[in-house]
């Protein structure tokens, strides 16, 4: 896992939620670090939306772009 930014849980008591996940969704993953020395890695999970109903018809180019990654 790669994270990108540690940041101690003191600072974190002076932002809001949702600046806390704006951060998180810029930089992926982001290590909490405690007093004590430990640490806590935090990690931001993209869903994909569902792929459409094609009723059989499958775009030009999608299996290839599919089964090649």
């Amino acid at each position: 896992m790669n994270v990108e930014q540690s940041i101690a849980l003191e600072s974190l008591r002076n932002i809001s939620v949702e600046e806390f996940l704006n951060l998180l969704r810029q930089k992926s993953a982001i290590a909490v670090q405690f007093a004590n020395g430990e640490s806590l890695i935090v990690q931001a999970k993209v869903e994909l939306a569902p792929l459409p109903i094609l009723d059989g018809y499958v775009p030009e180019g999608w299996k290839k772009g599919i089964y090649e990654h």
